[in-house]
């Protein structure tokens, strides 16, 4: 008989409880921290007022803009630049004419993407034209164009930079957040200081909020190419720019086709906003039907938007290698199609083919206003849901963290971004709360605080729930795919008029109008990140008899954590966006006050009011993202 002998084991503490020790800390601490001071908001002396030097810088731009070497040599330079790019693409679509440019379109999609996505494109653009937007979805495409291709050009500039040098990826990191994060009204007003008015600000502000994307994922996609591929590429005696052109570029595809994709939908969501600013085209269709209130020629005008983002999109995730000989075949037909739209005298679409959906739009939400506002027997209208969420939700969450001690919150930030990254991670998310407070808005602030954390709660729940159904059935994803890319590529300004149609004015409708924008992007990540799960270990879970929740449990949701973790980041980042345009509708806070800042010229409200809502992006995203070892194991 053979004893068997095992070393003594040590006793240590499971790594939950030494993980979540933070957190019990600052539960323990809150409490006490109410009965020793008390509710408080940020202390005056510790309050920074920025409204002078702000308000110095704004006067001595507006006064030198027309004489200063700086604006004559090279901000004047790119402006001339921008103008007569946007220009030069917009003659040559109406040179063609709406045939020529309707078969151009076609050819090119046909011969990149397929003949089903060509047919596509044709009928796109001949909606367009139908619903009386050809000249704008030509001015707007033309914009489009000269800035997805500044935005492409410059973020993979950054990503190349980034996915090849650790310290650069690192310096990068804070910037790209804060591009990506700070919302657009609040640089519309330095961007229009410095440009004025016109085509070469709504440009370049786009430039600004669609180049991080596709710089992040050239960045992904250099830093996780295979390292097998690149020794073997090494070992062959491939100098670095070899192994880049033939091995890191080349692995990345994919990575870089979703980045030019997800800059084309930035772009794209940009053109509302920058209408604001002298953009023109759509957007400026939009922001006037808009401001009377007019739901139908408002829709009229963003179809044509979505269905340039659509084909847009379509293009870029499908394409495919073309060979030389098909790109010759391809420009000849896109030349010929030229010509004969040129010869047939045709430069913008028949008045006559017009279709006026305007109308019949209207009647609609008239009928949806009376009817389900309010009185609605059993379930109550939409105006009593609003009240309902503000009154039990948004308010007990809002006077709940105004009515914590300062300090008791910046602990919790810092209790609650320890437990997903280190030590780090909690400075930046405690010092990017502070400086909230050393701004001067903090109250405001938390205000937009408790609508985002509502709104992210709802948008998670839903996407969560509509994931798992487009997830387990291939015929949901099929249907839900072109609800969400209307949803998706939708103008945040044509949420907001039926959202206070059907719940009045309010931070409700805020939220509303949020969770509608962010649902696409949630429900996407998640799906793909549910049906990427091994299917190894999915037939292994069912060959031991686990039923399909089981599965989902304890299988699909632990092994799909990185996505999941992906889809609450998103979350944040867009819902953040539209909550702050929230502002033009009642939703008060830091976006009425960026808002107020952008319509009234003044650059201290505004650019403080972007401040703090860039700190609230940073924090949020902190404490919802692993970093150190966790995120490097997920």
């Amino acid at each position: 008989m053979t004893a068997t002998f095992t070393a003594p084991v040590r006793l240590r503490p499971p790594a939950a409880l030494r993980r979540y020790w933070p957190l019990a800390a600052a539960l323990v601490l809150l409490p006490l921290g109410l009965l020793l001071a008390g509710g408080g908001t940020w202390p005056a002396s510790l309050i920074v007022d920025l409204s002078g030097p702000l308000g110095t810088a704004s006067d001595w731009i507006v006064d030198n803009r027309d004489s200063h070497p700086l604006f004559l040599y090279f901000f004047g330079h790119i402006s001339n630049a921008v103008v007569l790019a946007v220009r030069g693409v917009y003659l040559v679509l109406l040179a063609a004419g709406w045939a020529g440019v309707t078969a151009v379109a076609g050819i090119v999609a046909w011969r990149v993407a397929g003949l089903r996505l060509g047919l596509t494109t044709v009928a796109a653009f001949a909606v367009c034209g139908l619903l009386g937007m050809w000249v704008p979805t030509m001015q707007t495409l033309a914009l489009m164009v000269v800035a997805v291709a500044a935005s492409v050009a410059l973020g993979a500039l950054l990503g190349l930079a980034a996915g090849l040098s650790d310290r650069t990826y690192r310096a990068l990191r804070p910037v790209l957040d804060t591009m990506q994060v700070l919302p657009a009204f609040a640089y519309l007003l330095p961007v229009v200081l410095v440009f004025g008015i016109g085509v070469p600000a709504a440009v370049l502000a786009t430039v600004v909020y669609a180049a991080p994307p596709m710089a992040r994922l050239t960045a992904l996609g250099l830093r996780g190419a295979d390292p097998g591929v690149l020794e073997a590429s090494a070992s062959l005696g491939a100098t670095g720019k070899q192994r880049l052109l033939t091995a890191r570029l080349p692995l990345a595809r994919k990575e870089l086709l979703l980045g030019v994709n997800q800059s084309i939908m930035m772009a794209l969501s940009m053109a509302v906003i920058a209408s604001v600013i002298g953009a023109g085209g759509l957007g400026d269709r939009v922001y006037q039907a808009l401001a009377s209130v007019d739901v139908g020629a408002a829709l009229a005008a963003g179809i044509p938007i979505v269905l340039l983002a659509v084909v847009l999109d379509r293009t870029a995730t499908g394409a495919r290698a073309v060979r030389r000989r098909d790109w010759a075949t391809c420009g000849v037909a896109v030349l010929a199609a030229a010509v004969v739209g040129r010869l047939s005298g045709g430069l913008t679409w028949p008045q006559a083919w017009h279709v006026d959906i305007a109308e019949p739009v209207n009647r609609a939400v008239d009928w949806m206003t009376a009817h389900l506002y309010s009185g609605v027997p059993v379930i109550g209208g939409t105006a009593d849901w609003a009240a309902h969420f503000t009154g039990w939700v948004l308010d007990p969450v809002r006077d709940g963290l105004q009515a914590l001690p300062w300090w008791a919150l910046l602990l919790l930030v810092g209790a609650l971004a320890l437990l997903v990254g280190t030590w780090r991670t909690a400075l930046t998310a405690v010092a990017a709360m502070g400086a909230i407070g050393v701004l001067g808005v903090w109250d405001a602030s938390l205000d937009t605080l408790s609508q985002v954390l509502a709104a992210v709660a709802v948008t998670l729940v839903l996407g969560f729930a509509v994931a798992v159904a487009a997830a387990r059935s291939g015929r949901v994803e099929r249907a839900l795919r072109p609800v969400l890319d209307v949803f998706q590529t939708m103008p945040q300004f044509v949420y907001l008029i039926p959202v206070v149609a059907l719940f009045g004015v309010g931070r409700a409708p805020a939220v509303a109008a949020a969770v509608v924008y962010a649902l696409p992007a949630v429900v996407r990540i998640t799906t793909q990140g549910l049906r990427g799960v091994d299917p190894v270990a999915l037939e292994s879970a069912r060959s031991l008899g686990a039923t399909g929740w089981q599965q989902l449990r304890q299988v699909q949701l632990p092994l799909a954590r990185p996505a999941l973790l992906l889809a609450v980041n998103q979350a944040v980042v867009l819902v953040l966006a539209v909550v702050i345009i929230g502002g033009l509708v009642g939703g008060g806070a830091l976006g009425y006050d960026v808002v107020f800042g952008l319509a009234q010229g003044d650059l201290a409200t505004g650019l403080v009011a972007g401040a703090a809502i860039v700190c609230l992006g940073l924090m949020l995203d902190r404490v919802t993202q692993p970093t150190g070892k966790e995120a490097r194991h997920a």
